[in-house]
């Protein structure tokens, strides 16, 4: 039986709204997210997803009218997953647990989404508390998001923030493949390559509470975000990925080539063969990753058209803002 209470849209209803929290060691901050947001989205389900937490994180979330559910896969991306195949609703927010993040501006994003018929609304983070957003990863946020700007786009400033709000039709089209923190990136890359309508929305930003402790590795995650872009690029833009390589090859052939050709031009000699096969060799290797490119950017394309029309099989977010009755 098909549930058209989350698919079918109706201007006159209101949207119904899960908020989404996953979390990992928050005893100390958890209570006051499920407080505030259940204050800022009285009619929301707060979900929090506890991911091997080894505090009272559950109990807390449980006590502070949480609907608590587990995800034994450790990383954020494994609880990403989990969380957007289990939950149906119109409107999806998810935040992190840690309390930084402004509840109170939840019901703007909410409104901005479902009143332009967004698929995503990213909760760009703005504070001067320089413990809330150290300048390490102030800049690896700057550094990251403006890579995978260039490469996808610009459309967002803050591609890191652990606060967005999504559409149905986002939610159960992402297919949701990372393990830990790079998720985020996965999410933006995601409403880039389909071209999605999405907004971002400035939303203060604060420190977390006392005995609240970061998971957040700079260098190791970062790596890890790194890799992902990587990745993302090599399936999401093979022809780019490898063009460049076939480029590094042929200049590296060609930069080898040159002073054997010209001894050769005017010796009729070749003294130094294993150059001359190794320059050889170079460029067959970039024609083979120009020909993989070319190849894997017709699959690509067959893939990005599949993903658009699986995501177009679910309507657009139309219904009563919340801030009309």
């Amino acid at each position: 039986m098909v549930d058209t209470t989350a698919s079918t849209p109706d201007a006159n209803r209101r949207p119904t709204v899960a908020v989404l929290v996953p979390c990992y060691n928050e005893e100390a901050a958890i209570a006051k997210v499920v407080a505030d947001f259940k204050a800022a989205l009285p009619d929301a389900t707060v979900y929090v997803y506890d991911n091997n937490s080894r505090d009272r994180t559950v109990e807390v979330a449980r006590a502070a009218g949480a609907v608590v559910r587990t995800e034994p896969l450790q990383g954020k991306g494994n609880v990403v997953r989990r969380m957007f195949a289990d939950i149906e609703a119109d409107v999806y927010v998810m935040v992190d647990g840690d309390d930084t993040y402004h509840a109170a501006s939840a019901p703007a994003l909410v409104d901005r989404l479902v009143t332009e018929q967004l698929d995503m609304v990213n909760g760009a983070r703005v504070t001067e508390i320089e413990a809330a957003y150290r300048p390490g990863h102030r800049f690896g946020n700057l550094l990251l998001t403006g890579l995978v700007t260039f490469i996808f786009g610009k459309r967002t400033n803050d591609m890191l923030s652990g606060y967005r709000v999504f559409s149905r039709r986002f939610v159960k089209s992402f297919p949701a493949l990372a393990g830990g923190f790079e998720t985020e990136t996965e999410l933006t890359v995601h409403a880039l390559e389909l071209r999605m309508p999405i907004a971002e929305v400035e939303t203060p930003y604060k420190d977390r509470p006392p005995g609240s402790v970061s998971k957040l590795s700079t260098y190791k995650d970062g790596m890890r975000i790194l890799w992902m872009i990587t990745k993302l690029v090599k399936e999401e833009r093979p022809m780019l990925f490898f063009g460049v390589a076939a480029l590094l090859f042929a200049l590296l052939s060609v930069i080898l080539g040159i002073p054997i050709f010209v001894t050769f031009v005017e010796t009729g000699l070749v003294p130094r063969l294993p150059t001359a096969v190794l320059a050889t060799g170079l460029m067959i290797l970039a024609f083979l990753s120009l020909t993989c490119g070319l190849i894997l950017d017709t699959v690509t394309r067959g893939r990005r058209e599949m993903k658009r029309l699986r995501y177009l099989e679910i309507p657009a977010p139309d219904f009563a803002p919340l801030g009309r009755g």
